[in-house]
């Protein structure tokens, strides 16, 4: 008997030392990028590939956008800036990192149709916009349907006619999983379907200080595994977030800081269409309904989100998130919320004078001509001497680090930082 209880306290105890590792071993991996949060946090996007470069706005073609996302393995730069038109749905590889804070000018624009990110695992995507129109057709602006390992900061997604940004499968085997959305713009679904989007998958998805404005509903409509922490939701109109819509399925989500601050034509509450199968920690999520021109919200109370199942404890095994108070929350998303490397567009300057209204401005539209701002249609290029040997670092910068500005395999290399190959190090120091 002494010896069994031995043996099983031995086990134990090698039981307690496996799960201690495993966190260390889950704590020391890399971040995708500093600043990087949720379930896609330690995606390796093309880390270590070739460094490939757009130099132009054309939809295909050798130097076009749509061919650097055709093969796997790249880290996607650009030398160009300005709108590209998409003639048909944009889809992408396996292992990519784009980098739109490295485009000049407002950077990178795709207009006229949508990006499919389904199956594109292991992505790092960052300052990219993605404006469909109503021209498209019925078409989500962004969707992922299947894939793993995906994140996505710095995102202007607008002009949906059917969503605007969805992550959603409720498959288990191949449906999204580990995926983060964050700092981005979600806005202006267009009539008569005018949806922020789709996030429903049991392998855990995180919406991280996003804004969500001028959607009519499903901002956002949730299913399976959701983290949903100080996103700002502005001028919805019949639904804010959606608790399942009545769903048979048995959803977890932890939905804390976040700010509802009801427009011009918001005539739904925060949370709606709850049932005993989604169960929920909600925490310090306030709502601003009064259209007075300031920030002066009032704390939800539990009777505020109707029939859930009441969690008293966040829900285990999600990822740890740097949150702040929603209220300082929502002046994040005031300074840096969308696509604002290199510049802002006029749409974004747009939306954000909306949101700064507090309740006097914002318009769910069906087309976006109705708008006072259009694209931009202009284009930006980079001095032929920036960077001289192609690899996707500025020569000052190589220079200034002591990198060799005249040989290009020094991008892929780890010198100046260990977790970081050096062309990583200098898109990372762009945003900061």
């Amino acid at each position: 008997m002494v010896v069994v209880i031995r043996n099983n306290i031995a086990r134990l105890i090698g039981f307690i030392a496996f799960l201690v590792l495993s966190v260390d071993i889950v704590e020391a991996q890399q971040l995708a990028f500093p600043g990087a949060e949720g379930f896609g946090k330690y995606t390796t996007g093309g880390r270590g590939g070739e460094v490939y470069l757009v130099t132009n706005l054309n939809d295909n073609g050798a130097g076009s956008f749509r061919d650097a996302v055709s093969e796997p393995n790249r880290i996607i730069v650009f030398e160009v800036g300005g709108v590209i038109q998409l003639k048909e749905r944009l889809t992408f590889s396996e292992n990519l990192t784009i980098a739109g804070q490295s485009a000049p000018g407002e950077g990178i624009t795709l207009a006229g149709n949508g990006a499919s990110f389904t199956n594109a695992n292991n992505l790092i995507c960052r300052f990219i916009r993605v404006r469909s129109g109503k021209a498209a057709g019925k078409i989500d602006a962004v969707t992922i349907y299947r894939g793993h390992d995906m994140i996505f900061d710095h995102m202007s997604v607008s002009w949906g006619t059917d969503e605007n940004f969805s992550v959603s499968s409720m498959k288990v085997v191949d449906g999204p999983v580990n995926v983060t959305v964050q700092n981005s713009i979600i806005a202006q679904g267009l009539q008569t379907h005018s949806c922020g989007g789709l996030v429903q998958s049991e392998g855990g998805i995180s919406m991280f200080r996003n804004l969500y404005i001028d959607n009519h509903t499903r901002n956002i409509k949730v299913k399976g595994r959701n983290q949903f922490v100080n996103n700002v939701v502005y001028n919805w109109g019949s639904n804010g977030y959606i608790l399942g819509g009545g769903s048979q399925y048995h959803s977890h989500a932890n939905v804390t800081n976040n700010y509802f601050i009801a427009g011009p034509d918001t005539k739904g509450k925060p949370f709606t269409r709850g049932n005993e199968n989604f169960a929920i920690y909600a925490a310090s999520n306030y709502f601003d309904n009064n259209l007075n021109g300031k920030l002066d919200g009032e704390l939800l109370s539990r009777d505020d989100y109707g029939v859930v199942t009441w969690l008293e404890e966040p829900v285990q095994g999600f990822p740890s998130i740097n949150a702040s108070v929603a209220e300082d929350a929502v002046e994040r998303v005031i300074k840096s919320v969308g696509t604002y490397l290199p510049n802002r567009d006029e749409i974004d300057h747009f939306l954000i004078e909306e949101l700064t209204s507090y309740g006097e401005k914002g318009k769910i539209i069906a087309d976006e001509k109705e708008l006072p701002v259009k694209l931009t249609q202009k284009e930006w290029k980079r001095e032929p001497d920036f960077d001289s040997d192609r690899d996707g670092m500025q020569d000052d910068w190589e220079q200034k680090n002591g990198l060799d500005p005249n040989n290009s395999s020094d991008a892929a290399l780890y010198s100046l930082d260990k977790g970081y190959t050096n062309i990583e190090v200098y898109l990372n120091e762009l945003v900061n």
